[in-house]
């Protein structure tokens, strides 16, 4: 027996694990749900994957160029307050139909 090895880890092999392939569409998706405010771990627990994956497709995201990243943020921004703006004009709308 070769010094440092125990018998019992002589005949066991580990299994072979086999890289996955995910597409984009699912990378893109797994990272939306990040973007929305979940975190890395609980989305890749509902996916099934490794968190690690998520932070390497994250990095990878970053690379896109910077102005297209730029843009992406502003109009999320702009989303947002467009959104903010309709629910107020609910309300509004609401409220004044009821005193009518």
């Amino acid at each position: 027996m070769k010094k440092g090895l125990s018998q019992s880890s002589l005949g066991s092999e580990k299994p072979v694990r086999r890289k996955r392939k995910y597409d984009e569409e699912f990378k893109q998706q797994a990272l939306a749900m990040v973007r929305n405010g979940q975190s890395p771990r609980s989305v890749a627990e509902a996916l099934g994957i490794s968190e690690n994956l998520i932070h390497r497709w994250k990095r990878a995201a970053r690379a896109l160029p910077q102005a297209t990243e730029d843009e992406i943020e502003e109009l999320r921004r702009r989303l947002k307050q467009a959104e903010m703006e309709r629910d107020i004009l609910k309300k509004a709308l609401s409220i004044f139909s009821r005193q009518t």
